[in-house]
């Protein structure tokens, strides 16, 4: 049975995560760990003889933390009291008690069994032992919100199907005492065979807590948890058993690392979860289930190759089709769509695509979407080279009309030079606060020749935001009209194209994303009267965790660059960077994108850090048979909410607008018709 021990635990440090006890959840920590006004403890009074009372309270989160008002909270109990319901208080909390005349040995162990309940979310349980409690601290319990859940996640009951059955007999061997097995064995029984959770956990508790060293036993014991609907405690002794075989691996079996890895994946953090399975694949390197998830999570973190790799073993080592899915896909990303369609249609195994679920049909229609891409790029470059012409390949190729230009001798220094970049970049994410800025826009439709058919002109109040990315940095961008509210760029038609993202241009120098391409250093040239070092890039989309967008109506594709970025040999910033796509997108009739930006040193008021930021942007895009140029130019740097004194406001409209915008698109103000983005957009899947 599980005893309350207050709702903020301490664990042990580990090298590789850092890892705590959540009682509440992802959410709720903080909420929970401030003492409640109610307590869940014993009380005798000494004039009622063998008189004993017992007082049950606690409190009902959601999870983020928020208590939960008049939620149903369904009390049993050992002892024989009368069942009892109660709704919580405005506060979340809940408070009831219970008299026996005689002090029994179920009275002494008085234990309750909760439910918990709420409209629009999961019920949870709970089991706990009354006991004193001196710090005046209640039985937390965590609410779910009702929700499907994520077809790109592994379900919780594939989690207990794929991991339970290696837990199913165990031994001496695994630190369970031959005294207990038979109670082992019954719990194991009620939950997988019987379907009866409440009573497998509440025997799987018992000799859990009569054999703390079997760390499989804690492990089918979460698992049963997890089942109930108890969330905190399944989390609680996950961690437990983790941080155990983390001090001692000798301890160390793999199936603690493979369930508290998808409990972090259910949170959204697929770098964190990989470690876990990192470590599950030290104890069984040829486990399917924990190669498929470690590959999973590889994607999920948009490391497709990575992936890719992990995926196919687990193919190989006998994991089912939702791997062979999942490789399927990391395929395609990896840039070899034939192979990708051959593995989906073993997956299918004679299955009409149409009628399969939304992932499995899009992942159909993205492959043939992409092989008729292909085909006609191909074609395109044949008659490019027909004609003489040369693709665009700036590490292969580059420009051969720079002035004042010394070609490099030899690659030495490159590594030096993307180090000091890298760390510029590094600071300037780390550090740039929230800002706000003038913007002029001036866009244009151009004829062939390069002169002005249609133009018009714009002005906003532009603002960067920095979040904090669980899967790196990036910058929230919105632009507000004069009177501080949010609001989509108007007069977007087939002649004219809203272009963002400027300032997270340069993150593909970012330590984090370097991986994701390749580099060259051209050479010197002098700038703007400085010297500076020409390094010239592509990104590889299969290894690259950095992407930018182009929306055209419903129609959302990825975009990889390449470019040439002008370094000062001085203090290693970027002063200018030149990008082009890596290849056209046929499926939204863009041929060619080139940005120019040129970067320059911001002091903002009141603060003491300077940043190199965008001063002036060029645009021009080749689409659908049009050109079209915007030019951007960016002036009264501030610091926002501190210098300024107005905020940004959320457009009329706004909840309809975003509604329509897929996942894809990079977060910022809502996009309407046509649009390219620079800003690394979620994980695409």
């Amino acid at each position: 049975m599980r005893s309350q021990k207050g709702l903020v635990f301490l664990c042990a440090a580990i090298s590789f995560m850092p890892l705590t006890l959540r009682a509440q959840g992802a959410g709720a920590a903080s909420t929970a760990g401030a003492p409640l006004t109610t307590d869940a403890f014993d009380t005798r009074r000494g004039d009622l003889g063998n008189q004993a009372q017992k007082v049950v309270a606690g409190k009902v989160f959601a999870l983020n933390g928020d208590p939960l008002a008049h939620a149903m909270v369904e009390i049993s109990n050992n002892a024989g009291a009368p069942y009892r319901v109660l709704l919580t208080d405005n506060k979340g909390e809940f408070f009831t008690q219970f008299q026996f005349f005689w002090e029994t040995d179920e009275v002494k162990r008085f234990t309750v069994t909760l439910r918990v309940s709420k409209k629009g979310f999961q019920p949870a349980h709970k089991i706990a032992e009354i006991k004193p409690s001196p710090t005046g601290e209640g039985i937390p319990v965590t609410l779910r919100p009702l929700q499907p859940e994520d077809p790109t996640l592994l379900s919780q009951a594939d989690l207990i199907k794929g991991v339970a059955p290696s837990l199913r007999n165990l031994g001496p061997a695994d630190g369970l005492s031959a005294k207990q097995e038979k109670d082992y064995a019954r719990g194991v029984q009620e939950f997988l065979d019987r379907g009866h959770v409440d009573q497998a956990v509440s025997l799987l508790a018992k000799v859990s807590n009569l054999n703390p060293d079997c760390l499989r036993c804690r492990t089918m014991l979460a698992l049963a948890e997890l089942s109930w609907g108890d969330w905190g405690d399944a989390q609680d002794e996950l961690v437990k058993t983790v941080n155990a075989m983390l001090e001692n691996p000798k301890r160390g079996v793999p199936e603690p690392f493979l369930a508290e890895g998808e409990l972090v994946s259910w949170e959204h953090g697929p770098a964190k979860a990989s470690a876990y399975f990192t470590e599950a694949l030290k104890y069984a390197p040829q486990d399917a289930l924990a190669l498929q998830e470690h590959g999973r999570m590889q994607c999920l973190d948009m490391n497709w190759e990575a992936g890719n790799e992990s995926l196919k073993k687990a193919l190989a080592t006998g994991a089912g089709p939702d791997a062979r899915l999942m490789y399927a896909e990391s395929l395609l990303w990896t840039g070899t769509p034939a192979q990708a369609e051959v593995e989906l249609i073993t997956y299918l195994d004679g299955r009409n695509p149409k009628n399969m679920p939304p992932r499995v049909r899009a992942l159909w229609e993205r492959i043939q979407t992409e092989k008729k891409d292909r085909t006609i790029i191909l074609a395109a470059k044949a008659r490019s080279q027909a004609r003489g012409e040369e693709p665009l390949d700036y590490i292969h190729n580059p420009p051969k009309n720079l002035p004042d230009f010394e070609p490099a001798t030899d690659q030495a220094p490159l590594d030096a030079i993307l180090s000091g970049v890298g760390k510029n970049v590094s600071d300037l994410f780390a550090n740039l606060p929230n800002i706000s800025s003038m913007e002029a826009i001036h866009q244009e439709k151009l004829t062939r020749k390069g002169k002005t058919d249609t133009a018009q002109e714009y002005k906003y109040r532009y603002l960067m935001l920095a979040p904090d990315q669980p899967w790196g940095p990036s910058i929230d961008e919105h632009r507000a009209d004069t009177k501080g509210n949010e609001t989509p760029q108007l007069g977007l038609s087939d002649n004219s194209m809203l272009t963002a993202g400027f300032v997270s241009a340069p993150l593909v120098f970012h330590p984090a994303y370097q991986k994701g391409s390749v580099f060259r250093l051209l050479g010197h040239q002098k700038l703007k009267g400085r010297s500076t070092f020409v390094v010239a890039y592509a990104q590889d989309p299969a290894k690259s965790r950095l992407a930018g967008s182009f929306q055209q109506g419903t129609i959302t594709k990825l975009t990889y660059t390449q470019g040439i970025a002008w370094v000062d040999s001085e203090n290693y910033q970027i002063i200018r960077l030149t990008t082009d796509l890596l290849t056209p997108l046929p499926m939204v009739k863009l041929d060619k994108e080139t940005t120019e930006i040129d970067f320059n040193e911001v002091h903002l008021n009141r603060a003491t850090q300077k940043f190199w930021l965008p001063q002036a942007v060029t645009v021009t895009l080749d689409w659908n048979g049009k050109l079209l140029r915007n030019q951007h130019a960016y002036s009264d740097f501030m610091v926002f909410n501190v210098d300024s004194s107005q905020k940004i406001g959320k457009p009329k409209g706004a909840e309809d607008t975003v509604e329509g915008v897929p996942e894809s698109v990079p977060p910022g103000n809502p996009l309407q018709g046509n649009s390219l983005s620079l800003v690394p957009p979620a994980h695409q899947q």
